[in-house]
C-alpha cells in the first residue's frame, strides 16, 4: 500500500509543481491582457447548475464538485454507474453487485447509499435516496441522452436536496437548430449485447426535441445458468425556448431486470489458508443457480390459511417505472423563475439469492440437527444427505467436504413519488458588493408498499449450486423425516408486509454575496417537515403443520393483527462558506456545513425499527489551481456525526430469521483530504487522477441488546479504506484523418474491515484497465479491458452475519470478489 500512496502522491506533486512556470508565464499575460478569458477547454471553465444559485465556472464556486462529460464517459468505460462515480475523489464505491443496487459512500459517510442523492435536471425521480430494495441507479440509468452528469460532494448539497451528503444529478441531452444523432452498439465477452441511440433536433421555431434510450441483453459477469441483464430504457424531451427561457417536458420509462450479485465464500473456514476456487470460481462463481428458477414459498396468512406463491430468480430486480416532469425558466427583468415538477410511478419485483452463514463441515451440519430430528421423528440411527427432492445420495466429502446455507428472497414493492421545486433569484447591488438571493419551495407526495418473504435452503459449496436435503435414517437404513423439504431449511424465516405514505415540504434559501470581485461569501438554509402514516402487519412463530420435515417447524406468520404508525419529524439543514480567486488560476474556500437526516418512510412499515435523525457536521478548506487544461483541487474536509445509527438486522441460524432489529447508536469522525487533478502540459497526453485519504472512525457507542460498544471504539468504519484513488493517463493524437486515443486506468482500493469490532480485514487490491478509441469522420470504434491482470479483491463480506464480530479469521473468507478480466468492443455512428 505504502509504494502505491507514494506513487500516486508523487504524481499529484509533479502535477502541482507544473502549474509554478504555467501560472507565471500566464500571470505576465494576465498582467498584459487583464480581461482575457482563461483557456476555453479549462476544466475550471466546465459551467455548474447543481449547488449553486445560477449557472456558474466550476473554479468559481465554494465546493467540491465534478463534472463527467460524453468523453470522460468513453475514456472511463465504466462497467456500471458505480464505477464511473467511483473515479471522483471523495467517492469510495462497491461495483460488484452488478449493474444496479452497488454501494455509493461519499467521504466516508457510514451509509450504503442512503446519503446521496440522484437527480435528473435538479429533480429527483424519487424523494427519498433508498426505496424498497432499489435506489437512484436503478431508475436513471447512463445513456447517450445524459449529456453529462455533475456530482457536489458535501458544500451546500443539505441544502439544495433532501437526505443528503452528496448530489448527481444527470443533465440530458436537449435539441438544437441543427439535428444530431448516435448509435452505438456494444459488444462483450460476458456475453453482453446493447444497443444505444439518441435523436436530437428542431420540431418547429423555437422548440426542439431529444429522445433516447438503450436496449440491452447480459449473460453477466458471474455463471447464474441464465441470463443476467435483459431490458432498456427510454427518455425523450420537448424544449419551447421562450423570450425569457424555456419550458421543457420529460419523460422516462424503464422496464429493466437485473439479477444481483452476493458475496460467495471463497476460502474453508475450517482452514481459512484453503481456497475454495476449484468449488466456487473466485471471478465466474456465485450462488445464483437455475435450482431457483421455480421455487414454492410457502407462509400463513392472517386468516390462518397456507398460502404459497411461486418465485424465480431469473427475474432479478425487475423494475418498471414511468416518469414524467416539466421544467420552466424564466428571466423576468432580473428575476430569475425556475418552476420544476414531476410525477413517478413504479414497480420493483425483486429475487435474489443471499449469503447467509459461512460454510460448514457436513458431518458437523448434519448432527447439529440431530436432537431435534430424534424429537421429531423417533430413534434416529443416522442423518445423511441428498440431491433436494430425489433419492440420489449426496456425499460432501466428495468435493469440499461442506454444505453452507443461502436465502431467498422475494420482495415485491409499489411506489409513487410526485415532487416539485419553485425557486426565485435575484441580484442586488449594495454599497458592498452584490447579492444573489435565492428563494426557494420544494415539495412530495411520495409512497411505497413492500411484500416480503425470506426463505433459507440447504445448499452444496459450488458455482450454481444444487440444492440439497437433510435426511434422518433409522437403523434399518429407512428415511423416517428431513430436516429440509426439497431444499428448503426454513419457510418463511421472515414474513413481513406494509404500506406507507408520505408528504413534506422544505423552505430554502441562499445568499451569494461578491464582495469585490474574486471575494464571496455565500450561506444557505434549508427546513424540512415530514408526515409519515403507514401500517405494518404482525407476525408470530408458527408451525405449518408437515410432520415429515422440520423445515415448516418455525416459520413467521401473520397474526391477522395491523399496526398503525404515524411519525412527523422535522429538520434544519444549512450551509456557510467563503470562495477567495486570487486570479483566474488560483483559488481558495472554506465550508461548513450542517445535515440532518430523518428516519425514511420505511420506518412507519416496519416493526420496532431503530428511529433516529442522523445528524452529520461537515467541514472543508480547499485550494484551487487551473493553467490551460491543467487543474488540481486539494479539499481538506472533516465530518462529525452525532448521532450515527448503526444498527443492524441480526440473523439467526436456528431459524433463519433475519428481521430483528439490533441497534447501535453512536458517533463517527472522519477526517482527510481529497486531491482531483489532471495535467495536460502537451496536447498529446494528459494524466488525471483522484485520491483520498482519510480516517474514518466509530465514537462512542451505547447498545442494550448485548453488543459491546467498547469494542468499536476507535476503530476504523465498516468497509470503509482510509487510502483509495485511481491515476488515468491518456495519449490522443492524429494519424491522417483518424483520431486516436489510447488510455489506461489503474484503480487502488485500502484495506477494509467487515465488522464493527475490526476482527476481520477486507485486503487492498488494485486493477488495471486499458482501451482505445478510434474515430475517422462520423464513425467511432473503441476497445476496453478491465481487471487485466486477474487481480484479486474483495468487497462487502457477508453483511448477515459478520458486520458485528467478523468472519472468525484475521482476512475474510466471504465476500463479493471483484470481476475478472473481461472486455467491450463498441462501434458507434453520428450523424
Amino acid at each position: 500500500m505504502l509504494k502505491t500512496v507514494l506513487a500516486t502522491g508523487a504524481a499529484f506533486v509533479a502535477l502541482a509543481t507544473a502549474f509554478t512556470p504555467a501560472y507565471a508565464a500566464e500571470a505576465a499575460a494576465d498582467a498584459a491582457a487583464p480581461d482575457a478569458a482563461a483557456s476555453g477547454d479549462a476544466t475550471g471553465d466546465d459551467i455548474i447548475v447543481t449547488g449553486s444559485t445560477r449557472a456558474e465556472r466550476r473554479f468559481d464556486v465554494s465546493y467540491a464538485v465534478n463534472t463527467i462529460s460524453q468523453e470522460d464517459f468513453e475514456k472511463i468505460a465504466p462497467v456500471n454507474f458505480a464505477d464511473l462515480i467511483g473515479q471522483l475523489p471523495g467517492f469510495q464505491t462497491e461495483i460488484t453487485g452488478g449493474e444496479v443496487q452497488n454501494i455509493y459512500r461519499i467521504r466516508g459517510l457510514p451509509n450504503d447509499g442512503g446519503f446521496v442523492s440522484f437527480q435528473q435536471d435538479g429533480l429527483p425521480l424519487f424523494h427519498e435516496n433508498d426505496g424498497v430494495f432499489f435506489r437512484g441507479d436503478a431508475i436513471l440509468k447512463q445513456d447517450l441522452m445524459t449529456d453529462h452528469v455533475e456530482v457536489v460532494r458535501g458544500g451546500p448539497a443539505p441544502v439544495y436536496a433532501s437526505y443528503s451528503g452528496a448530489i448527481i444529478n444527470a443533465i440530458t441531452v436537449t435539441g438544437e437548430e441543427e439535428a444530431r444523432g448516435k448509435a452505438q452498439v456494444t459488444l462483450g465477452d460476458t456475453g453482453l449485447y446493447r444497443l444505444d441511440a439518441y435523436q436530437a433536433g428542431k420540431l418547429a421555431k423555437d422548440t426542439y426535441y431529444a429522445v433516447g434510450g438503450f436496449i440491452r441483453h447480459h449473460d453477466g459477469y458471474r455463471d447464474n445458468g441464465f441470463p443476467n441483464d435483459k431490458g432498456g430504457q427510454i427518455r425523450a424531451n420537448i424544449k419551447h425556448v421562450t423570450d425569457n427561457g424555456f419550458i421543457k417536458l420529460n419523460l422516462n420509462y424503464v422496464n429493466d431486470h437485473n439479477v444481483f450479485y452476493l458475496p460467495i465464500p471463497t476460502n474453508d473456514p475450517r482452514d481459512p489458508s484453503k481456497s475454495l476456487d476449484q468449488y466456487i470460481d473466485y471471478f465466474n462463481g456465485t450462488m445464483n443457480s437455475p435450482a431457483f428458477r421455480h421455487v414454492n414459498l410457502k407462509y400463513r396468512d392472517g386468516n390462518g390459511q397456507i398460502q404459497s406463491r411461486n418465485g424465480d430468480l431469473s427475474d432479478g430486480r425487475h423494475m418498471r417505472m414511468l416518469n414524467f416532469g416539466v421544467h420552466y425558466e424564466g428571466d423576468f427583468d432580473g428575476w430569475l423563475v425556475t418552476a420544476a415538477a414531476g410525477y413517478t410511478q413504479g414497480k420493483n419485483d425483486f429475487s435474489a439469492f443471499y449469503s447467509t452463514t459461512n460454510p460448514a463441515d457436513g458431518t458437523t451440519f448434519a448432527n447439529s440437527y440431530l436432537a431435534r430430528a430424534t424429537t421429531a421423528f423417533g430413534a434416529v440411527s443416522r442423518m445423511g444427505y441428498v440431491l433436494a427432492g430425489t433419492n440420489t445420495v449426496y456425499d460432501p466429502y466428495s468435493a469440499s467436504g461442506l454444505v453452507m446455507q443461502g436465502q431467498y428472497r422475494d420482495i415485491h414493492s409499489k411506489f409513487y413519488s410526485g415532487q416539485a421545486n419553485l425557486s426565485v433569484a435575484r441580484k442586488f447591488d449594495t454599497g458592498i458588493g452584490t447579492h444573489d438571493i435565492k428563494l426557494g419551495v420544494y415539495g412530495s407526495l411520495y409512497g411505497e408498499d413492500s411484500r416480503t418473504l425470506y426463505q433459507n435452503y440447504l445448499i452444496e459449496v459450488a458455482g450454481e449450486p444444487r440444492t440439497l436435503d437433510l435426511v434422518a435414517y433409522n437403523a434399518a437404513g429407512n428415511v423416517i423425516g428431513k430436516v429440509t423439504d426439497n431444499g428448503v431449511l426454513n419457510y418463511a424465516a421472515t414474513l413481513n408486509q406494509g404500506d406507507s405514505d408520505a408528504k413534506m415540504f422544505a423552505l430554502y434559501a441562499n445568499d451569494t454575496w461578491e464582495i469585490v470581485p474574486g471575494l464571496r461569501i455565500d450561506g444557505g438554509i434549508r427546513h424540512e417537515r415530514y408526515n409519515y402514516k403507514g401500517w405494518a402487519a404482525l407476525t408470530t412463530q408458527a408451525n405449518l403443520g408437515d410432520a415429515t420435515t422440520l423445515a415448516d417447524d418455525a416459520t413467521r406468520a401473520f397474526t391477522g393483527v395491523i399496526l398503525n404508525q404515524k411519525l412527523k419529524p422535522n429538520v434544519t439543514n444549512w450551509t456557510v462558506g467563503a470562495n477567495y480567486d486570487f486570479s483566474d488560476h488560483i483559488g481558495v474556500y472554506g465550508r461548513a456545513s450542517h445535515l440532518e437526516t430523518p428516519p425514511n418512510v420505511q420506518t412507519v412499515m416496519s416493526i420496532n425499527p431503530t428511529i433516529i435523525t442522523t445528524v452529520a457536521d461537515q467541514f472543508e478548506a480547499g485550494l484551487k489551481l487551473a493553467s490551460g487544461r491543467s487543474y488540481l483541487y486539494v479539499t481538506g474536509f472533516y465530518t462529525n456525526f452525532d448521532p450515527l445509527n448503526a444498527s443492524f438486522l441480526a440473523y439467526d441460524p436456528t431459524t433463519g430469521r433475519n428481521d430483528v432489529n439490533v441497534p447501535f447508536i453512536g458517533e463517527a469522525q472522519v477526517k482527510g483530504v481529497e486531491f482531483d487533478g489532471a495535467w495536460n502540459v502537451v496536447p498529446w497526453f494528459t494524466l488525471n487522477g483522484a485520491l483520498t485519504i482519510s480516517d474514518p472512525k466509530y465514537k462512542n457507542f451505547q447498545s442494550a441488546t448485548g453488543a459491546d460498544p467498547e469494542q468499536a471504539e476507535g476503530n476504523q468504519i465498516v468497509r470503509q479504506p482510509k487510502v483509495y484513488g485511481n491515476i488515468r493517463p491518456s495519449f490522443d493524437f492524429t494519424t491522417g484523418d483518424t483520431d486516436v486515443s489510447i488510455y489506461g486506468r489503474y484503480t487502488y482500493m485500502g484495506k477494509r474491515y467487515v465488522d464493527l469490532y475490526n476482527n476481520t480485514a477486507l485486503p487492498a487490491y488494485g486493477t488495471v484497465g486499458a482501451g482505445v478509441t478510434v474515430k475517422h469522420g462520423t464513425w467511432q470504434l473503441q476497445v476496453v479491458g478491465d481487471n487485466l491482470f486477474n487481480a484479486h479483491g474483495l468487497t462487502e463480506g457477508n453483511t448477515r452475519t459478520d458486520s458485528l464480530a467478523g468472519q472468525g479469521s484475521a482476512e475474510a473468507i466471504y465476500g463479493r470478489p471483484i470481476f475478472g478480466r473481461n472486455f467491450r468492443l463498441v462501434i458507434g455512428k453520428s450523424w
